[in-house]
């Protein structure tokens, strides 16, 4: 187990802060629910912000950006949109300061009222519509392919760092279409770029389906998600894509002239996913001995470390590692050799450890006579002495092992702490002593969705695609049932 660090079974929660303590992820600010993301956390998220951006653009899908403040107005237009955001929403009411009289410092300038206050957005859909409105004339102008990455600020009063911050990193897609069948083809196509991420680079397996109407975004005709299980068998939502319809269009009155010349509203879709993906990277993976990354999301695939007593060792195992790191650079491997003469090579072990390096290789001068290197991997903490002929293609395997073998790790988990209830007090007892997803009949009605909520804190998390067909009873309400539908505990 890591240095001062609690474990998994004694607190799930201060073992997910120690991780992101020790592995030097993040800390809270100055500014109350806010936090900073410290240089090796944010180039996890640089890696998942790549190669997003990199399928985003092989979709089609272009960068823009818009402004940070919204009109107080805009938020009136869409009715189940400010209800849904209404109170986590910050607000700009003046826009200048000035020197308090009794020279206590500055206060706020009571001639500076904004004559309409401003909202720091909490996603964009009214300004992007409103700017679209000045886009659209014609269905030449469709579709609109605009992607954003952006801050947002919703109101939180109880946060985990990543997990459920006031101000976070995000991405939001806001496309605009000339039909229906578009639009949801759209929706539909996001959502499964998401899922491909997160199962492919972030080693996370999915259920995606489409959320019950008290769980869609504000504003949606239907949100789709993708949803994970943590160790602690609480589900995490992962990504969502929103079919807006034409919902936006209308409150910002965005129309079109069809090619039958005729005037109609825009179809629109929203998509996103935010850092706490990072929240979700830590707790599907990592140990007791710190965080696990996987592979392709790590922003350090390999590390080096020469194990020597003088310079002249160093200077010789130098000379032997120099040509694997190119080996391995050519490969696409990223590597740091850690050659730092301030700090002994146990300590750096332990940080590398706690930092979920994948791989960790290290040469001192007995594997210099023979050949041979130190590889240790971090997802199963065992090593092993490797022939340094053709070491970064041994290398190479080894990290796709590893990104496999955290997939694999994850599903087995996830398929374990699955289940399926047919009766209240059995749908109770497994949240209660075997917390994972469970299947379970529901009434199909807003009203059992909440009295369900109220009575477990579980929520139905999704009505999976190609859900099969099932008769049975609500586990509440006893009426009848078509399907099953996902619930859990959720973050």
């Amino acid at each position: 187990m890591a240095k001062n660090s609690t474990t998994r079974e004694e607190n799930y929660s201060q073992w997910y802060n120690d991780i992101v303590k020790n592995a030097d992820l993040a800390e809270n600010s100055a500014v109350r629910g806010c936090m900073v993301i410290k240089p090796y956390g944010y180039a996890i998220w640089e890696k998942v912000q790549s190669t997003l951006d990199k399928m985003f653009k092989e979709t089609g899908h272009q960068n823009a950006y818009f402004p940070l403040f919204i009109p107080k107005s805009f938020f009136s237009r869409e009715a189940s949109h400010v209800e849904g955001f209404a109170k986590e929403c910050a607000v700009v009411t003046h826009y200048r300061l000035k020197n308090a009289e009794d020279g206590s410092g500055v206060v706020v300038d009571p001639d500076a009222k904004l004559e309409e206050e401003l909202i720091v957005r909490p996603t964009s859909e009214t300004i992007i519509w409103n700017t679209y409105k000045n886009w659209i004339q014609s269905y030449r102008d469709l579709p609109i392919l605009c992607n954003q990455w952006a801050n947002v600020v919703r109101w939180e009063m109880r946060t985990r760092l990543f997990l459920r911050t006031a101000e976070f990193l995000w991405q939001e897609g806001h496309t605009a279409h000339a039909t229906r069948e578009e639009a949801v083809a759209e929706t539909e196509k996001m959502l499964h770029v998401y899922a491909d991420f997160v199962e492919n680079f972030m080693a996370i397996p999915v259920i995606k389906g489409v959320k019950s109407p008290n769980e869609r975004f504000a504003g949606a005709i239907d949100t789709y998600c993708i949803e994970a299980l943590m160790q602690d068998g609480k589900a995490l939502q992962a990504g969502t894509s929103h079919f807006l319809g034409q919902n936006f269009a209308k409150a910002f009155d965005v129309k079109f002239l069809n090619k039958e010349n005729q005037l109609e509203y825009v179809w629109a879709t929203s998509w996103g996913v935010s850092t706490r993906l990072i929240g979700a990277l830590i707790m599907t993976h990592s140990d007791d001995n710190g965080l696990v990354l996987p592979p392709n999301l790590a922003p350090i695939q390999v590390v080096i470390v020469p194990i020597y007593k003088s310079e002249d060792q160093l200077n010789a195992i130098t000379q032997k590692v120099l040509p694997l790191i190119e080996q391995l650079k050519s490969l696409n491997i990223t590597v740091k050799y850690d050659d730092d003469d301030s700090k002994r090579s146990g300590w750096k072990f332990n940080e590398y450890e706690q930092k979920g390096v994948p791989v960790r290789v290290a040469i001192g001068p007995r594997d210099l006579e023979n050949n041979e290197a130190e590889v240790a991997r971090r997802d199963t903490l065992t090593k092993e002495n490797v022939s340094c002929e053709g070491l970064a293609e041994y290398i190479q395997k080894l990290l796709a092992d590893i990104q496999n073998n955290l997939f694999q790790k994850a599903l087995s988990f996830r398929d374990t702490h699955t289940y399926k209830a047919d009766t209240w007090d059995e749908f109770v007892d497994l949240l209660d002593n075997k917390p994972g997803f469970v299947y379970a009949h529901w009434d199909g009605t807003p009203e059992t969705e909440e009295r369900i909520k109220e009575l477990s804190k579980a929520t139905i998390r999704c009505i999976p695609f190609n859900n099969p067909k099932e008769d049975g009873k609500c586990i509440l309400t006893g009426k009848p049932s078509t399907q099953r539908v996902l619930f859990a505990r959720s973050y």
